[in-house]
Protein backbone atom coordinates (compact mmCIF):
# COMPACT_ATOMS: atom_id res chain seq x y z
CA UNK A 1 0.00 0.00 0.00
CA UNK A 2 2.56 2.73 0.88
CA UNK A 3 4.56 1.51 -2.20
CA UNK A 4 1.03 2.08 -4.48
CA UNK A 5 0.58 5.54 -2.51
CA UNK A 6 4.34 6.79 -3.33
CA UNK A 7 3.94 5.61 -7.13
CA UNK A 8 0.23 7.51 -7.21
CA UNK A 9 1.59 10.65 -5.54
CA UNK A 10 4.74 10.82 -7.41
CA UNK A 11 4.29 8.78 -10.59
CA UNK A 12 0.87 8.83 -11.72
CA UNK A 13 -0.45 12.27 -11.02
CA UNK A 14 2.30 14.38 -12.46
CA UNK A 15 1.87 11.83 -15.61
CA UNK A 16 -1.55 12.76 -15.66
CA UNK A 17 -0.72 16.25 -15.27
CA UNK A 18 1.64 16.69 -17.82
CA UNK A 19 -0.24 15.04 -20.36
CA UNK A 20 -2.96 17.23 -19.75
CA UNK A 21 -1.12 20.40 -19.46
CA UNK A 22 -0.23 19.00 -23.45
CA UNK A 23 -3.55 19.60 -25.02
CA UNK A 24 -4.42 22.98 -23.12
CA UNK A 25 -4.05 26.09 -23.62
CA UNK A 26 -2.59 29.18 -20.97
CA UNK A 27 -6.21 29.79 -20.26
CA UNK A 28 -7.39 26.39 -19.36
CA UNK A 29 -8.70 25.24 -22.84
CA UNK A 30 -8.01 21.99 -25.21
CA UNK A 31 -5.95 22.88 -27.73
CA UNK A 32 -4.03 20.84 -30.57
CA UNK A 33 -1.95 23.68 -30.82
CA UNK A 34 1.16 22.48 -28.45
CA UNK A 35 1.35 19.40 -30.29
CA UNK A 36 1.72 21.00 -33.37
CA UNK A 37 4.51 23.30 -31.91
CA UNK A 38 6.49 19.84 -31.70
CA UNK A 39 7.24 20.10 -35.17
CA UNK A 40 9.19 23.12 -35.31
CA UNK A 41 12.76 22.45 -36.80
CA UNK A 42 14.72 23.37 -33.44
CA UNK A 43 12.10 20.81 -31.65
CA UNK A 44 12.38 18.36 -34.04
CA UNK A 45 16.73 18.90 -33.68
CA UNK A 46 16.51 18.17 -30.53
CA UNK A 47 14.34 14.88 -30.54
CA UNK A 48 16.75 13.64 -33.36
CA UNK A 49 19.91 14.77 -31.43
CA UNK A 50 18.33 13.19 -28.18
CA UNK A 51 17.55 9.74 -29.72
CA UNK A 52 21.23 9.86 -31.52
CA UNK A 53 23.01 10.25 -28.30
CA UNK A 54 20.50 7.71 -27.00
CA UNK A 55 21.16 5.06 -29.28
CA UNK A 56 24.90 5.58 -29.05
CA UNK A 57 25.54 5.59 -25.67
CA UNK A 58 22.62 2.63 -25.38
CA UNK A 59 24.69 0.42 -28.05
CA UNK A 60 28.67 1.14 -26.76
CA UNK A 61 26.98 0.65 -22.96
CA UNK A 62 25.58 -2.81 -24.21
CA UNK A 63 28.28 -3.81 -26.11
CA UNK A 64 31.00 -3.19 -23.47
CA UNK A 65 28.73 -4.00 -20.65
CA UNK A 66 28.22 -7.63 -22.14
CA UNK A 67 31.76 -8.10 -22.78
CA UNK A 68 32.27 -7.59 -19.10
CA UNK A 69 29.15 -9.44 -17.92
CA UNK A 70 30.33 -12.51 -20.13
CA UNK A 71 34.18 -12.22 -18.82
CA UNK A 72 32.98 -12.95 -14.55
CA UNK A 73 29.72 -15.62 -15.64
CA UNK A 74 31.57 -17.67 -18.98
CA UNK A 75 35.25 -16.47 -19.04
CA UNK A 76 36.56 -17.94 -16.16
CA UNK A 77 37.93 -15.20 -14.66
CA UNK A 78 38.60 -15.28 -10.15
CA UNK A 79 35.20 -15.92 -8.39
CA UNK A 80 36.60 -13.21 -5.75
CA UNK A 81 36.53 -10.38 -8.81
CA UNK A 82 32.35 -10.95 -9.38
CA UNK A 83 31.11 -9.73 -5.77
CA UNK A 84 33.03 -6.29 -6.19
CA UNK A 85 32.62 -5.38 -9.41
CA UNK A 86 28.82 -6.31 -8.75
CA UNK A 87 28.92 -4.10 -6.32
CA UNK A 88 30.42 -1.03 -8.02
CA UNK A 89 28.06 -1.67 -10.63
CA UNK A 90 25.22 -1.29 -8.41
CA UNK A 91 26.68 2.24 -7.21
CA UNK A 92 28.07 3.65 -10.67
CA UNK A 93 24.67 2.84 -12.12
CA UNK A 94 23.31 5.69 -10.03
CA UNK A 95 25.82 7.60 -9.85
CA UNK A 96 24.96 10.64 -12.33
CA UNK A 97 23.54 14.33 -12.12
CA UNK A 98 25.51 17.07 -11.60
CA UNK A 99 28.06 14.83 -9.67
CA UNK A 100 28.66 13.00 -12.54
CA UNK A 101 29.04 16.20 -15.01
CA UNK A 102 31.92 17.69 -12.26
CA UNK A 103 33.65 14.41 -12.34
CA UNK A 104 34.00 13.70 -15.61
CA UNK A 105 35.33 17.89 -16.07
CA UNK A 106 37.53 17.36 -13.40
CA UNK A 107 39.18 14.45 -15.58
CA UNK A 108 38.41 14.98 -18.83
CA UNK A 109 37.69 19.06 -19.21
CA UNK A 110 40.67 20.85 -20.76
CA UNK A 111 41.96 21.88 -17.72
CA UNK A 112 41.49 17.90 -16.21
CA UNK A 113 43.63 15.56 -14.31
CA UNK A 114 43.83 13.19 -17.14
CA UNK A 115 44.37 15.93 -20.46
CA UNK A 116 46.95 17.16 -17.87
CA UNK A 117 49.09 13.97 -18.01
CA UNK A 118 48.30 12.91 -21.20
CA UNK A 119 49.40 16.62 -22.32
CA UNK A 120 52.78 17.41 -20.08
CA UNK A 121 53.31 13.42 -19.42
CA UNK A 122 52.97 12.20 -23.03
CA UNK A 123 52.92 14.93 -25.16
CA UNK A 124 49.34 14.05 -26.26
CA UNK A 125 46.72 16.55 -26.43
CA UNK A 126 42.97 15.11 -26.57
CA UNK A 127 41.51 18.77 -27.66
CA UNK A 128 44.16 19.41 -30.19
CA UNK A 129 42.85 16.23 -32.03
CA UNK A 130 38.67 16.55 -32.50
CA UNK A 131 37.91 15.89 -28.39
CA UNK A 132 35.86 18.01 -26.93
CA UNK A 133 34.12 16.89 -23.58
CA UNK A 134 30.78 19.49 -24.23
CA UNK A 135 29.71 17.50 -27.61
CA UNK A 136 27.88 15.19 -29.08
CA UNK A 137 30.64 12.78 -27.97
CA UNK A 138 31.71 13.91 -24.69
CA UNK A 139 27.69 13.52 -23.31
CA UNK A 140 27.73 10.12 -24.70
CA UNK A 141 31.32 9.13 -22.69
CA UNK A 142 29.97 10.98 -19.58
CA UNK A 143 26.48 8.33 -20.06
CA UNK A 144 28.56 5.65 -20.31
CA UNK A 145 30.05 5.54 -16.90
CA UNK A 146 26.34 4.19 -15.71
CA UNK A 147 25.34 2.89 -18.85
CA UNK A 148 27.83 -0.02 -18.71
CA UNK A 149 27.04 -0.67 -15.16
CA UNK A 150 23.70 -1.36 -15.70
CA UNK A 151 23.90 -3.40 -18.74
CA UNK A 152 25.91 -5.68 -16.48
CA UNK A 153 23.38 -6.04 -13.75
CA UNK A 154 20.95 -6.56 -16.32
CA UNK A 155 22.39 -9.28 -18.40
CA UNK A 156 24.50 -11.19 -15.78
CA UNK A 157 21.62 -12.99 -14.50
CA UNK A 158 20.89 -13.88 -18.26
CA UNK A 159 24.15 -15.14 -19.08
CA UNK A 160 23.95 -17.35 -15.75
CA UNK A 161 20.74 -18.60 -17.01
CA UNK A 162 22.34 -20.56 -20.08
CA UNK A 163 22.39 -23.48 -19.00
CA UNK A 164 26.22 -25.87 -19.24
CA UNK A 165 24.27 -28.80 -20.92
CA UNK A 166 22.96 -26.93 -24.04
CA UNK A 167 26.65 -25.82 -24.91
CA UNK A 168 28.27 -29.56 -24.06
CA UNK A 169 25.31 -31.45 -26.22
CA UNK A 170 26.25 -28.61 -29.17
CA UNK A 171 29.76 -29.48 -28.81
CA UNK A 172 29.09 -33.00 -28.77
CA UNK A 173 26.71 -32.87 -32.00
CA UNK A 174 29.89 -31.14 -34.02
CA UNK A 175 29.31 -27.69 -33.46
CA UNK A 176 32.17 -25.20 -32.83
CA UNK A 177 31.80 -22.37 -30.17
CA UNK A 178 30.83 -19.62 -32.74
CA UNK A 179 28.29 -21.50 -33.63
CA UNK A 180 27.13 -22.42 -30.62
CA UNK A 181 26.97 -18.82 -30.03
CA UNK A 182 25.08 -18.19 -32.93
CA UNK A 183 22.64 -20.55 -33.31
CA UNK A 184 21.88 -21.23 -29.60
CA UNK A 185 22.90 -18.77 -27.02
CA UNK A 186 22.13 -15.45 -28.66
CA UNK A 187 18.44 -17.03 -30.30
CA UNK A 188 18.08 -17.28 -26.39
CA UNK A 189 19.49 -13.98 -25.27
CA UNK A 190 18.36 -11.89 -27.84
CA UNK A 191 15.27 -10.57 -26.39
CA UNK A 192 17.21 -9.82 -23.00
CA UNK A 193 19.96 -8.17 -25.23
CA UNK A 194 17.29 -5.97 -27.27
CA UNK A 195 15.13 -5.29 -24.10
CA UNK A 196 18.20 -4.11 -22.53
CA UNK A 197 18.91 -1.99 -24.99
CA UNK A 198 15.78 -0.52 -24.68
CA UNK A 199 15.95 0.27 -21.41
CA UNK A 200 19.63 1.73 -21.36
CA UNK A 201 17.39 4.26 -23.94
CA UNK A 202 15.21 4.88 -22.17
CA UNK A 203 17.71 5.85 -19.21
CA UNK A 204 19.79 8.13 -21.17
CA UNK A 205 16.98 9.58 -23.01
CA UNK A 206 15.41 11.22 -19.82
CA UNK A 207 18.95 12.32 -18.16
CA UNK A 208 18.80 15.90 -17.66
CA UNK A 209 21.12 16.94 -14.48
CA UNK A 210 24.38 15.42 -16.59
CA UNK A 211 23.72 17.19 -19.65
CA UNK A 212 23.02 20.72 -18.60
CA UNK A 213 25.66 20.69 -15.56
CA UNK A 214 27.93 19.12 -18.34
CA UNK A 215 27.30 21.27 -21.40
CA UNK A 216 24.86 23.74 -20.35
CA UNK A 217 23.03 25.35 -23.15
CA UNK A 218 25.75 24.82 -26.33
CA UNK A 219 23.84 21.11 -26.57
CA UNK A 220 19.85 21.10 -27.76
CA UNK A 221 18.71 17.72 -26.41
CA UNK A 222 14.81 17.62 -25.29
CA UNK A 223 15.65 17.29 -21.60
CA UNK A 224 17.27 20.89 -21.73
CA UNK A 225 15.10 23.09 -24.30
CA UNK A 226 11.91 21.58 -22.01
CA UNK A 227 14.05 22.91 -19.17
CA UNK A 228 14.41 26.16 -21.10
CA UNK A 229 10.54 26.69 -21.36
CA UNK A 230 9.66 25.93 -17.85
CA UNK A 231 12.78 28.03 -15.99
CA UNK A 232 11.31 31.53 -16.50
CA UNK A 233 13.66 33.10 -19.34
CA UNK A 234 12.83 34.60 -22.33
CA UNK A 235 11.68 31.15 -23.86
CA UNK A 236 9.58 30.69 -21.31
CA UNK A 237 6.72 28.65 -22.82
CA UNK A 238 5.17 26.36 -19.79
CA UNK A 239 2.50 24.73 -22.42
CA UNK A 240 5.61 23.68 -25.09
CA UNK A 241 7.41 22.20 -22.64
CA UNK A 242 3.83 19.91 -21.45
CA UNK A 243 4.37 19.24 -24.99
CA UNK A 244 7.25 18.04 -24.74
CA UNK A 245 7.74 16.13 -21.79
CA UNK A 246 4.37 14.45 -23.45
CA UNK A 247 6.58 13.63 -26.23
CA UNK A 248 9.43 12.13 -23.77
CA UNK A 249 6.94 10.02 -22.21
CA UNK A 250 5.62 8.23 -25.26
CA UNK A 251 9.02 7.53 -26.66
CA UNK A 252 10.61 6.35 -23.19
CA UNK A 253 6.98 4.84 -22.56
CA UNK A 254 7.26 2.44 -26.24
CA UNK A 255 11.00 1.51 -25.35
CA UNK A 256 10.26 0.58 -21.75
CA UNK A 257 7.25 -1.40 -23.02
CA UNK A 258 8.84 -3.52 -26.21
CA UNK A 259 11.77 -3.75 -22.93
CA UNK A 260 9.35 -5.82 -20.54
CA UNK A 261 7.85 -7.75 -23.37
CA UNK A 262 11.72 -8.98 -24.59
CA UNK A 263 11.86 -9.86 -20.72
CA UNK A 264 9.13 -11.85 -20.54
CA UNK A 265 9.74 -14.11 -23.33
CA UNK A 266 13.50 -14.46 -22.19
CA UNK A 267 12.66 -15.38 -18.81
CA UNK A 268 10.68 -18.24 -20.51
CA UNK A 269 13.36 -19.61 -22.10
CA UNK A 270 15.44 -18.83 -18.91
CA UNK A 271 13.57 -20.83 -16.10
Amino acid sequence: MPFIIFAVMFLVLPTIYLVAGAFQDAQGNLTLANIGNLFQASIIDAYVISIKISLASALLGALIGFCIAAAITLGGLPGWIRAPLMTFSGVASNFAGVPLAYAFLFTLGRTGLVTYLLVNVFGFNLYAHGFNLLSFWGLTLTYLYFQIPLMVLIITPALDGLKREWKEAALILGATSPQYWRMVAFPILWPALLGTILLLFANSFGAIATAYALTGSSLSIVPIVLYAQIRGDVLQDPQLGYALAFGMIVITGISNGIYIWMRARSERWLK
